[in-house]
């Protein structure tokens, strides 16, 4: 997974809260209840965050045992029966490519190894033969879903699957569901500094209240608030061009977010938030939006009514 690459910073009061965190994606998640019956909330919050473990040992391309790394293994020599669960995610995937138009797309990782951010490369541009070879591999028009037998088929060698701009959300929407079933009517969850999901009322109740933070100067140490949301039963993702970047031996900075249908960093804007009820799309679409920029947010709108958005140009 990659660094979070923007600052959310929940706004609620410290007392009569009860807060689980736990590792997990490369980065780490809390759930924060109010209430005054810890020992039950608490339960909830880490059954709930027990999704998150559940899922990386899906989801992960890096763990061998995974069902996506099953899949980068074999899918390119011949069709590989995966889970219904697993299947369903990548369907919602495909969908969420098509109707950003490319921006957001499971398979760039050959797009970001070739930029150095796989390798540990310098991270200058690449000669264009390695680039354009990399982008041949990239495309979820050549990934098939098999409905029939619940088969995924890639029709490009080198093509992987790599969900670390979706799977968080997943993660995020089934610690939710696992809330719910408890009963639990009132919760704040977040998975490191760019998702976050407010299930219910605050404790004042009103919404939850989260405030988004930017480098003031494209470094980490000076900090500027920029929005305070407001959210109830629904998501905020935020992707951004910070967090991560390369300079390469011509001095030029690389931004980490890679725009799958040229190739290329993004480098018109900085930061796309997104609300949505569901933290899988919202987490998607922001980057999508990141790669599409403002001229993108009436093409997501008119696909996700009531979609909210932000977003900061360079």
């Amino acid at each position: 997974m990659e660094p979070d690459p923007a600052y959310l910073k929940p706004s609620s009061p410290e007392s009569g809260l009860v807060k689980v965190a736990r590792q997990g994606m490369g980065t780490r998640f809390e759930i924060v209840l109010p209430g005054t019956d810890a020992v039950r909330l608490r339960a909830a919050a880490e059954e709930a965050l027990g999704e998150v473990e559940r899922l990386e040992e899906m989801l992960s391309p890096f763990l061998e045992t995974s069902e996506v790394a099953r899949l980068n293994r074999r899918a390119a020599i011949e069709p590989v029966r995966v889970s219904p669960e697993l299947f369903r995610y990548l369907e919602q995937a495909a969908d969420l490519s098509r109707i950003s138009g490319g921006a957001f797309d499971l398979t760039v990782g050959p797009l970001m190894a070739a930029w150095g951010f796989r390798n540990g490369s310098e991270g200058d541009a690449p000669p264009t033969a390695v680039l354009a070879d990399a982008q041949g591999q990239v495309g979820m028009r050549w990934v098939e879903l098999d409905h029939s037998d619940r088969t995924v088929r890639f029709h490009r060698p080198g093509l992987r699957l790599d969900l670390g701009a979706f799977g968080k959300g997943l993660a995020i929407d089934r610690a939710v569901e696992r809330l719910r079933e408890a009963g639990v009517g009132s919760a704040l969850l977040h998975g490191g500094t760019s998702s976050a999901f407010a299930l219910g009322e605050a404790p004042d109740g009103r919404a939850w209240r989260i405030g988004l933070e930017a480098p003031a100067s494209g470094s980490d140490a000076a900090m500027r608030a920029l929005e305070v949301f407001s959210l109830r039963d629904e998501s905020l993702s935020v992707s951004a061009i910070w967090g991560r970047v390369l300079s390469g031996p011509t001095g030029k900075s690389y931004g980490h977010v890679i725009d799958p249908r040229d190739g290329h960093p993004v480098n018109h804007t900085q930061l796309a938030a997104v609300m949505l009820p569901s933290a899988a799309e919202s987490d998607a679409l922001s980057t999508a939006l990141l790669v599409l920029g403002a001229e993108g947010v009436p093409l997501l709108s008119a696909v996700r009514p009531g979609l909210r958005t932000l977003v900061l140009a360079r």
